[in-house]
């Protein structure tokens, strides 16, 4: 189990550091206004870049890398959990829903700025680069955290398995006479 953790969190970690290298990549690489060439008075011509490549490839590995979160710790929304709300588990819909806002986010301005390389556009690989970073952090937060609070409900608040929720062993302080 602790392999499986550590596997999943090293490769999320690993692409979320890819997504943001390729977000960074995206913006350095972008066309410069000082680049764009005009062939006529009205016509403007712009060079090639791979800022285009380098965007999608960055929303790409940025999916990838949340898809395997989603796919490791199951849809929560669609669960139903017995047990009470406690504060690991209230942690850790904070770290989902953070780590989906800054997803969606990052991969609208990824897409945004790999359709439109426009030279005016300022930062917007790059705030997608960060935004990626931290999607994929609260997304690691939120599998650390679901496993550690899955393991616990196994083996020191949960029932064993089929005990139906009955305490089986000797009862701690001795019974008293009334």
């Amino acid at each position: 189990m602790e392999n499986k953790v550590l596997l999943i969190s090293c490769t999320v970690g690993f692409l979320g550091l890819l997504s943001a290298a390729a977000g960074f990549g995206a913006e350095a690489t972008r066309i410069k206004t000082s680049q764009v060439k005009s062939a006529y008075p009205i016509q403007c011509v712009y060079p090639r870049s791979p800022a285009m490549a380098l965007g999608l490839v960055a929303a790409f590995v940025l999916m990838v890398a949340k898809i395997i979160i989603n796919a490791s710790t199951g849809c929560f929304c669609c669960k139903r959990n017995t047990q009470p709300l406690n504060s690991n588990r209230n942690l850790t819909h904070k770290y989902i829903a953070v780590s989906w806002v800054a997803f969606v986010i990052a991969f609208i301005l990824l897409q945004v700025g790999a359709a439109l390389n426009d030279p005016h556009r300022l930062d917007v690989f790059a705030g997608g680069a960060i935004l990626s970073l931290a999607s994929v952090t609260f997304g690691i937060l939120h599998y650390l955290s679901f496993t550690s609070a899955k393991k616990g409900s196994t083996t020191s608040g949960g029932s064993a398995p089929n005990q139906g929720g009955i305490a089986l062993g000797k009862p701690q302080f001795p019974p008293q006479n009334i």
